[in-house]
């Protein structure tokens, strides 16, 4: 029996009639008696009609995303469609579009972000993140739950999660369930974060048994190519851009999607799943000391063999903390729980830098490892994302990328990425490779045609401005177009010459810089470029002009961003502030638009 507290205004046998109701009913049943008495009190017992439609009215939930990459829009848009079956009343809000005064409104906040780079928010939630972390209003009354999404291998892990969820609290929000961090592998860290919510929250007072319609079961639907089931593309092309000379290896593939159902847009993203690579795969075995052939299980794929788990399944290169402390665990190294201590992060953070894996494995090693205890430390081998630089009218059936394979040595070591190189050297013409599409809706083209573009990509940050030209030309766009490429050498790196050439030629592309860092004695680069071109570009900004931007987040972007603003104040007869200012309008009308990695 559930006792009612003795200050209830109540006498002793309406308590006893009270308790035992309580104690029968479900907690779909108690959110209906509490509507009910709510619409009672509110209309002194009132109409029939008006007591159900205020113990049936769903209760609200605004779902807050703050996305970089569309994996936290996707998540939010599945916390809506389970929150509508279960009778709430759901709205789906951007970070991008926000305002603190708009959580105000809400009876229960769930907000799902992501972090990346050192720590930050996504860009297109950075001015809301700004304005919630400066906030002093008052929250009281909102129950809230935060997913925060991040990867292990960077040191500010779920940074921007973390910052979001303290900060609800502090403004006076009720948490309902804790916060879940999750790792580039965050499915099953999710559902079960979305679990807990779901049994907090109980099911609405509006929720009822889903009405099926007549006609028995439907036929069978065609399989679909997704994340959980990935096309197995056959490569059509895979050839080297950049010259004999370069110190580059820029690629360039071709991907075969026939048959596949997948369509994209230009600015979409194709994520590759990659292998490791043998010589890795081998050195990991020699390190361990364990036998290829050893058999372990690995959750999602069954047993297979300790080589093909290592080569197929897990991230067996990047280091973490978190990694390195279940090491610890298993090796019992008492020189590695040194380095973990929290008075060393200095230490910690000098060691870890530029080594893998491998290096932990040999710096600090186990005795009598076993294949699982080896297993355990990893990680799932995560998807590789790359911008596509294709348009699908000018390539049917077909998707392309622009890849840079990186190879470089630390530590004394040859090191490679996992899945540039995989693409470079074991992806030939001929193959298949595992791909599905992801869309990026924060990297569009302009609905008008009519509407001029400047777009800056040095490197392979050109790849989806390939695809924006090639779209325009399929659709005869009339817009002008004004293209910056730079790289290291015009004779070894200028990639697409020919193709720009001749969209320039056929006035598809308006007017292209080029800015190639090693041609002269004095490094020129993408943004000297812009601060040259000052004038024009502002004049084209003015008149309406989307600015796209591709490429390197930590020098790169900054650089472009920096002049962008030097333009702006120099040709608007703006301070610096205001110039930040109109930048800032121009990213909130997704006028200024930036891939960065």
């Amino acid at each position: 029996m559930i006792e009612i507290p003795t200050f209830a205004p109540l006498d002793d046998a309406q308590k006893n009639h009270l308790s035992g109701l309580l104690s029968t009913v479900s907690a779909e049943q108690v959110a209906w008696i509490s509507g009910f008495l709510a619409g009672a009190q509110n209309g002194a017992l009132g109409s029939a009609a008006t007591l159900t439609a205020a113990a049936t009215a769903p209760r609200k939930i605004t779902i807050l995303y703050g996305t970089e990459s569309g994996n936290c829009e996707e998540l939010a848009d599945q916390l809506a469609k389970t929150a509508k079956k279960k009778g709430f009343k759901p709205s789906l809000l951007n970070m991008s579009d926000a305002k603190v005064a708009d959580l105000k409104k809400a009876e229960v906040l769930l907000t799902v972000v992501s972090t990346w780079g050192d720590g930050e928010p996504p860009e297109a939630a950075e001015a809301f993140y700004a304005e919630l972390m400066a906030s002093t209003e008052s929250l009281a009354g909102v129950d809230f739950a935060v997913c925060a999404l991040g990867d292990t291998s960077y040191e500010l892990f779920c940074e921007t999660g973390k910052q979001v969820d303290a900060q609800l609290e502090k403004l006076g929000a009720k948490r309902i369930v804790d916060r879940a961090d999750c790792d580039v592998d965050y499915e099953e860290t999710f559902n079960k974060w979305a679990d807990s919510v779901w049994a907090k929250l109980g099911e609405s007072a509006a929720s009822t048994a889903a009405v099926v319609g007549g006609g028995g079961a439907s036929a069978a639907s065609s399989v679909v190519f997704d994340k959980k089931n990935p096309f197995p593309a056959e490569i059509l092309d895979n050839q080297l851009l950049s010259g004999d000379n370069s110190a580059k290896e820029t690629i360039h593939l071709e991907f075969s999607l026939e048959g596949s159902g997948m369509s994209y847009e230009p600015g979409d993203v194709l994520c590759v799943v990659p292998h490791n690579a043998k010589d890795v795969v081998d050195a990991l075995l020699a390190a361990s000391g364990l036998s290829a052939s050893d058999e372990v299980e690995i959750k999602g794929a069954g047993k297979k063999s300790l080589v093909d788990a290592l080569t197929l399944d897990l991230d067996i290169t990047s280091l973490s903390r978190k990694i390195m402390t279940a090491w610890q665990v298993i090796s019992g190294s008492a020189d590695l729980e040194k380095l973990l201590g929290a008075d060393v992060k200095a230490e910690f953070k000098e060691w870890i830098d530029g080594r893998q894996i491998i290096d932990m494995i040999q710096s600090f090693p186990a005795k009598d490892l076993t294949a699982s205890q080896l297993v355990s430390i990893f990680r799932k081998l995560p998807p590789r994302l790359y911008s596509i630089a294709s348009s699908p009218k000018a390539h049917p059936d077909e998707v392309h990328l622009t890849v840079a394979a990186v190879r470089y040595d630390t530590h004394d070591k040859s090191r490679k990425g996992v899945a540039s190189t995989f693409l470079a050297d074991d992806a030939p013409k001929g193959s298949k490779v595992s791909v599905y599409i992801h869309p990026n809706k924060n990297f569009r083209l302009p609905a008008d045609g009519n509407t001029p573009l400047i777009m800056v990509g040095p490197g392979t940050g050109i790849a989806p401005f390939r695809a924006f030209v090639e779209e325009r030309a399929e659709t005869e766009a009339k817009g002008e177009s004004w293209l910056f490429f730079g790289d290291q050498c015009y004779n070894e790196d200028f990639l697409y010459q020919l193709e720009w050439q001749e969209h320039l030629k056929n006035g598809d592309l308006t007017r292209l810089d080029v800015a190639f860092s090693r041609d002269q004695p004095e490094k020129c680069y993408v943004q000297h470029k812009l601060l040259e071109n000052a004038a024009e570009i502002w004049q084209w900004l003015e008149k309406g002009a989307h600015f796209y931007v591709c490429g390197d987040a930590s020098r790169m972007a900054k650089d472009v961003n920096d002049a962008l603003i030097e333009v702006i104040s120099s040709q608007g007869g703006k301070s610096t502030e205001e110039a930040a200012e109109y930048l800032a309008a121009l990213k909130k009308d997704k006028r200024y638009q930036r891939d960065v990695y």
